[in-house]
């Protein structure tokens, strides 16, 4: 595909963002780019709303992975793109758009050339939740595809179009969301004592979370408790018998990641006494960490670094989440970022990556790819 096609692919592509195990249009557009390509070497299946492409090898001594994710987020487009999202309070914030373009161009290269190795390519839903990767990974046709080797990369606002920016070890945090619900009694404005404020509950609650990291983690180490939303009551005159907090923990340890669960049980259970109600706790979806297989990652930057025309960064851990990891856990491979170059960052909703970083990441990866032939 020439730079042109793969602008006019994401384009398409950012107009339908869906939800996670909702990607039902977004599986039939990808379908239909597939069907178009030569199927000489192919072998494609379904799964929920993602999908398996298989390209035979002519060696095919080993199994080379791509994983590519599909899911949208629920915010409303804010950007200046005439091409903006068709589906109200959805939007590809998060760049997957970009994501699944640079895989349909690479593969469209090996479904005309052949590769000297099979490759897997994973087109993935339900990475923003409730998460894709781990059944994807414990399906009947991973399993059966299973690679040697796994490949993702994400986007990167920070970094200029087209870089790509990684590095050995721990690359993301492990993360888990968070749900709190309180339960008290509801009642008159006029009448404090004979109710059971939440409001009141879940304010304290929200001030205590916060010294979670402050005062119980390791100062040498990195995590993050952030609540990004509280709700509670249904009128100004009437106290509030419920109210939910939501939020996300990211830890660069599993030990600190236990630890503040502990926490955060501990701080929960004083609210119960302290207040007199109910508290529940949903942990959500929770991914763990995304670790580059060592070897693999300085093999990947060192190809990397001979290329003129790549700017390669060796970057810090993030607290970002990525699914990615689980498929890491169990195989070895690389993750990187690769720059887009905006001044708004991930699911900000007026994010705008550049796309000229596209056709960088489809050529760099199809030189990847053959570099052994």
């Amino acid at each position: 595909m020439n730079k042109e096609q793969l602008v006019t692919i994401r384009r398409e592509l950012h107009q339908i963002p869906e939800a996670g195990f909702e990607e039902f249009k977004t599986q039939q557009y990808v379908k239909e780019k597939i069907a178009a390509m030569p199927q000489n070497f192919l072998t494609i299946e379904e799964w929920k709303t993602g999908l398996f492409v298989f390209v035979k090898g002519y060696d095919g001594k080993k199994t080379l992975g791509y994983r590519t994710d599909m899911d949208g987020l629920p915010i409303e487009e804010n950007t200046t793109y005439s091409f903006r999202s068709q589906h109200k309070g959805m939007m590809h914030a998060c760049g997957h758009d970009i994501h699944m373009t640079i895989a349909l161009g690479i593969l469209e290269h090996f479904t005309i050339n052949q590769p000297k190795h099979h490759l897997l390519f994973l087109f993935q839903p339900a990475e923003e939740g409730p998460g894709g990767a781990k059944p994807m990974l414990a399906s009947e046709e991973f399993q059966r595809f299973k690679p040697d080797e796994m490949y993702a990369l994400h986007i990167a606002p920070e970094y200029p179009a087209g870089a790509i920016a990684t590095k050995s070890g721990l690359l993301f945090a492990n993360t888990s969301e968070l749900f709190i619900d309180l339960k008290g009694k509801g009642g008159h404005a006029a009448r404090p004592h004979t109710a059971n404020d939440m409001v009141v509950a879940a304010s304290h609650l929200v001030t205590q979370l916060q010294t979670i990291v402050g005062r119980n983690v390791d100062p040498l180490d990195s995590a993050v408790v952030t609540v990004g939303k509280i709700s509670g009551g249904t009128k100004q005159n009437i106290i509030a018998e419920t109210a939910r907090i939501e939020g996300t923990i990211r830890t660069l340890s599993i030990e600190s990641m236990e630890m503040v669960k502990r926490r955060i049980r501990a701080l929960t259970a004083g609210i119960e006494a302290g207040f007199d109600c109910e508290v529940f706790i949903d942990w959500g979806s929770n991914y763990c960490q995304v670790y580059n297989d060592e070897k693999l990652t300085e093999s990947f930057m060192a190809f990397t670094q001979e290329l003129s025309n790549v700017q390669l960064i060796e970057c810090r851990e993030a607290m970002t989440g990525e699914d990615f990891g689980y498929f890491l856990e169990e195989i070895p491979g690389v993750m990187f970022w690769l720059g887009a170059d905006t001044p708004y960052g991930l699911h900000d909703a007026r994010i705008e990556p550049k796309e000229e970083a596209i056709f960088t990441a489809v050529t760099h990866m199809i030189n990847f790819f053959s570099k052994d032939q």
